[in-house]
């Protein structure tokens, strides 16, 4: 491999000919060789969309050439378009302010703009890394602006579209399924009559209220750490810097984000994004329950429940003919644990705020940003690959209702709860159905049986009780 020598502050050291990072961004990939993790799309974006939007208010507020202003801000909305993303090398596991991931930035900005302005590679000139295209930043205060760049992004225009989709898929079976009686289930024994469409509503509510959590949290991402450089004072910044950036950043993302109430509690502290991951969490748990009760739903063919039966997508054994398996509930069964584990990290993460700085945000930045990345596309395939397609097995939930022995439960009220948990027990030890023992006894009249033994009857609160 062809290399350049560059000098920085601690002397000299190679770097790829061909690549546009410089030498802090060598000696962080020379230092932290810890994993294949790297940063994803998305918090390259947010800092190329910040790296942008300081370069325009530098010049606005007369800091900066305007000249020189224009073409940072070109080459940084081209890091934000994913061009250069193959430069952006160093390990998710780094420094824990992220340094060495804004100097990542900044010296591929600034190599960008230099040769496009007829310079070389690593010559800092015209262009010098920090003094210009950092000017007025810190990566205590960049860093964390960026978190919550992407993670609002990846919420807003992936992460909530996908559940809404997921949200409507359920709705639809819910209705289509609402007049199909089934047995409910309580501690995986049979419990009173429900539909298969209450069972489905209820999955549909818990994917609504998981989005209403989801935005609630978008309130507290809004607020950027910028402008608060390296301790949240504000040093080496223009007063107006902080404010201006927040509305560049608003007009681009179409997401109206504002300067930090107090940037000693933005720079120091992760709350937002550890209430991100807590509403991001909960979905996955929400996801975990839901296709769980696919899986058992479907199970069978012939020796399960099979009340309703999921679209054959591969098939599912190499030694089985004929066997298919729950492919997509498996998988995002998957995504909610790892999103779980995600949020533990996190937990930890945000935990590390010492005195004025975090120092576990490039870890908080991969594991959020992952977990919102796996749910949405997650939550779209559940819908489109399986929810979309799932059939009910109608027959299969009538005959498991008159077969149930919580139809005793309607009559608990006439017979009163000892005579009912003996009719009760004795059906399960006659294997007959609750309305056999009745009618052998002839405890009740047929017209009153057939009334109290409706199942329809028990979907609801009953007046007469």
């Amino acid at each position: 491999m062809k290399t350049r020598t560059e000098t920085d502050t601690i002397g000299k050291i190679q770097i790829p000919e061909n690549m546009y990072y410089g030498a802090s961004t060598q000696r962080a990939v020379d230092n932290f060789p810890l994993s294949d993790r790297r940063f994803s799309r998305p918090m390259i974006e947010a800092l190329g969309l910040l790296k942008w939007a300081a370069a325009e208010t530098n010049r606005d507020l007369d800091k900066l050439d305007a000249k020189l202003a224009k073409a940072i801000g070109d080459a940084a909305l081209e890091v934000a378009s994913g061009k250069y993303d193959a430069h952006f090398v160093v390990d998710v596991f780094q420094t824990g302010s992220g340094t060495s991931t804004n100097m990542n930035a900044n010296e591929v900005i600034a190599n960008i703009t230099n040769v496009k302005l007829g310079g070389k590679v690593g010559d800092k000139k015209p262009i010098h890394p920090n003094d210009q295209v950092n000017m007025g930043q810190s990566s205590n205060d960049v860093v964390p602006s960026a978190i919550h760049v992407a993670a609002a992004l990846g919420i807003q225009n992936s992460l909530v579209p996908s559940l809404k989709i997921l949200e409507k898929a359920l709705t639809k079976k819910a209705e289509a399924f609402k007049n199909i009686i089934k047995i409910g289930r309580t501690h995986l024994q049979d419990a009173t009559p429900i539909t298969l469409g209450q069972e489905f509503g209820g999955y549909a509510t818990q994917i609504k209220k998981s989005i209403q959590r989801i935005e609630m949290s978008l309130e507290g991402l809004k607020e950027l750490a910028i402008g608060g450089t390296a301790v949240g004072t504000g040093i080496n910044t223009h007063p107006q810097f902080a404010k201006k950036v927040c509305e560049k950043i608003s007009f681009k993302t179409k997401i109206k984000f504002v300067e930090a109430e107090d940037h000693f509690e933005a720079q120091s502290a992760k709350d937002a994004c550890l209430f991100a991951s807590g509403a991001v969490k909960t979905l996955a748990v929400a996801i975990m329950k839901i296709v769980n009760d696919l899986r058992w739903l479907s199970s069978g063919p012939r020796c399960g429940l099979f009340e309703i039966e999921l679209p054959t997508l591969q098939a599912g054994s190499s030694i089985m003919p004929g066997k298919v398996n729950p492919v997509i509930p498996e998988a995002l069964a998957q995504i909610a644990a790892q999103v779980i584990g995600n949020d533990t990290a996190i937990t930890v993460g945000c935990s590390s705020g010492n005195f004025e700085l975090n120092v576990m945000m490039p870890l908080i930045a991969a594991n959020l940003l992952e977990s919102i990345e796996l749910l949405a596309t997650g939550s779209k395939m559940l819908a489109e690959k399986c929810v979309n397609g799932i059939k009910a097995n109608e027959k299969n939930c009538e005959q498991m209702v008159e077969k149930s022995l919580a139809m005793i439960t309607s009559l608990a009220p006439v017979l009163g709860y000892d005579q009912s948990t003996k009719i009760a027990k004795e059906a399960f030890q006659n294997g007959e159905t609750i309305r056999e023992i009745l009618t052998e006894k002839k405890i009740l009249p047929k017209k009153e049986l057939d009334k109290l033994l409706d199942p329809r009857s028990m979907l609801s609160p009953n007046k007469g009780v």
